[in-house]
């Protein structure tokens, strides 16, 4: 069967500078090695991966009618991504991102969430939703537990696997705030400092395990350089990260949910399915942006195969 999913929730135009140490003074300038821009977030950017590992994509969100818009309409077409779904916004721009990119690859980000704030419940275009395999929200905490919930419990109730992403620090608050959506969702996938910062938990797993508890079907959190854990009430996996030169880790979550949604899709083992998100947060971690790479599921099971681990 065909894999279709439908990625859905925040849009964002990312600008990077590399390498950029420090914001020069008053006026000053500072000549860098390279900019460049693209579709980011946790709809956008995940679309992208999981358009180049073979799935049928459609994104939908809310975008301004500026031009910043149109060329990330443009980027992820190009990227044959389908973006039909995404609705046009008079008065509020395209959210976008300027990233200054640190030599070890690390970065803060000046960022303004933009019409991504604007989606609601009732934009969601559930005909096509409830016809797809996969549904993938990605910063619920934009709408919240209860708005998000209004999406993803009639997709869980269609068949459709669910799956969300984050993009906000982890915070209790947080976690209360979408409490109302954790049992619509078969898979949930943060970074590690956001599950302790949700959890208030002394471990990954315990912090893992407060989540199932919360009605979340699976639990698969990002460790950086440490791989990744996949949690169920049943098991715990580690996955290890893949041993790469670190140019820019923007997107690298991203990345790994396409990944691992993909690898669900084609009927992987959890651990298979971690380790090909893995591999795809690798490939793209070697340039700059969330849509790095000139990938597919071949070449990225093939890099999988030859490239050695941290652990």
């Amino acid at each position: 069967m065909t894999q279709t999913v439908v990625t859905l929730g925040a849009h964002v135009f990312d600008v990077q500078v590399r390498p950029v140490e420090a914001i020069p003074d008053g006026q000053g300038a500072t000549l860098v090695e390279q900019i460049r821009f693209g579709p980011a977030g946790t709809a956008a950017g995940t679309a992208v991966t999981l358009a180049k590992l073979g799935a049928t994509v459609r994104t939908a969100g809310a975008i301004g009618t500026d031009p910043v818009g149109d060329l990330l309409l443009a980027m992820l077409a190009r990227h044959g991504v389908d973006t039909s779904l995404v609705l046009r916004r008079d008065g509020v721009q395209t959210s976008a991102s300027v990233l200054p990119i640190r030599a070890d690859g690390s970065r803060p980000a000046f960022h303004v969430p933009g019409a991504n704030l604007t989606y609601e419940p009732s934009d969601a275009p559930m005909p096509d939703i409830t016809r797809a395999t996969h549904l993938h929200l990605g910063g619920p905490e934009l709408m919240g537990g209860e708005k998000a919930a209004k999406i993803l419990a009639p997709a869980r109730a269609a068949g459709v696997v669910t799956s969300a992403d984050l993009l906000a620090p982890g915070d209790p608050g947080v976690l209360a705030w979408l409490a109302p959506a954790l049992s619509a969702l078969d898979y949930l996938l943060p970074n590690e400092e956001q599950l302790l910062g949700l959890t208030n938990a002394a471990t990954l797993e315990a912090g893992a395990h407060a989540l199932l508890d919360a009605g979340v079907g699976c639990v698969a959190v990002t460790r950086g350089a440490r791989g990744a854990l996949v949690v169920t009430a049943a098991e715990t996996i580690a996955v290890p990260a893949f041993a790469v030169p670190v140019v820019d880790t923007t997107g690298c979550g991203d990345a790994f949910s396409a990944g691992f949604l993909r690898g669900l899709g084609l009927g992987h083992s959890l651990r298979d399915a971690a380790v090909l998100g893995s591999a795809a947060a690798a490939l793209v971690a070697q340039g700059l942006g969330s849509d790095h790479g000139d990938f597919d599921l071949a070449a990225a099971d093939a890099f999988a195969a030859a490239t050695p681990t941290l652990a």
